[in-house]
């Protein structure tokens, strides 16, 4: 049968105030800004994403920061923790790199065989960096990190859920998911298992649901290769009696939407066309990029929006 899904393409949170938002993210974690916009949906709002050299799918961590939002809670319902992949040897390098900016981390734990610390940016994003020897991804650097201790990309995500059996159905017969393993509570899936394609479920059966503001994730989406591919997992959800939307045009890629029975928000991205129809590569996420729709009102939305800027050299 062909492979429709192949991991996840991006993972968007709320977030506050839009300097911190970009400050924590290129210069603690070093990723790159491959693109600065809009939220298409709500035009007065940023919305970065920041990733590999060219914003690769399985890479990007996107926001939409809201500065001035209240903090949201974690709680059931809700992807709680991002897992971002480093080198195996390069633990104690970012354990150090964040005590030297005062993030508190938690001790090294061990999952699956493999080592990892979780912390909290500034708007209480749950993080993770998980060392392991399987990811053969490159990695990027502004030069403030060295590159063998850089990010490489997503590892996976967490779903915390009242209950999996559904998600779980969702995953396995309809989005080419596995199931890989489970361990202390913690249900396992993946396309193949690697870096970049890892979905984890924990069960919080008492739990509280989470209330989405600054801090929490609003949505996960998935990787599928173009339109063609998307049109045909469209077309098996909804005849499965999944509520999906229209194709919507995101720019660098399009999307569809629609909610998994345990409530988290998921989508449905394309591989194409990517970053850099709009920018040169050597120059992503330098200027302002509107959709054409946007264009006419570019005064009336820059003069709303908050300058924001790299500052590198703050955290060399």
């Amino acid at each position: 049968m062909k492979t429709l899904i192949t991991g996840i393409h991006h993972i968007t949170a709320i977030a506050g105030n839009p300097q911190k938002n970009v400050d924590f993210y290129t210069g603690i974690l070093g990723l790159r800004m491959v693109k600065k916009t809009i939220n298409f949906d709500a035009p007065d709002v940023y919305h970065f994403y920041f990733g590999d050299e060219l914003g690769t799918p399985g890479t990007v961590f996107t926001t939409f920061p809201f500065d001035g939002a209240r903090k949201g809670t974690k709680g059931t319902g809700e992807l709680t923790y991002t897992a971002f992949s480093i080198p195996q040897a390069s633990l104690s390098f970012w354990i150090d790199r964040l005590a030297k900016y005062n993030i508190p981390t938690s001790t090294p734990l061990s999952r699956f065989g493999e080592k990892l610390i979780r912390f909290e940016d500034h708007d209480g994003m749950g993080i993770e960096l998980i060392a392991n020897d399987r990811d053969s991804r490159k990695g990027w650097t502004y030069g403030n990190i060295p590159l063998e201790h850089s990010i490489r990309g997503f590892y996976g995500a967490t779903l915390n859920l009242k209950a999996k059996e559904l998600t779980e159905k969702l995953l396995t017969q309809f989005m080419d998911y596995k199931f890989m393993a489970e361990e202390n509570g913690r249900f396992r899936y993946g396309t193949k298992g690697e870096p970049g394609d890892i979905v984890d479920i924990v069960l919080d059966n008492n739990g509280r649901q989470g209330i989405q503001s600054a801090g929490t994730v609003h949505h996960i989406a998935f990787r599928t290769a173009n339109t063609s591919s998307q049109l045909e997992i469209q077309k098996i959800l909804m005849e499965n009696g999944y509520h999906v939307t229209e194709v919507k045009d995101r720019n660098y890629f399009k999307s569809i939407y629609f909610r998994e029975p345990g409530g988290v928000l998921f989508e449905i991205a394309t591989d194409e066309p990517g970053f850099a129809i709009d920018e040169d590569e050597a120059h992503l996420g330098e200027l302002l990029k509107l959709p054409e729709w946007a264009e006419p009102q570019r005064d009336k939305i820059t003069s709303r929006l908050a300058k924001v800027n790299l500052n590198l050299e703050s955290f060399a």
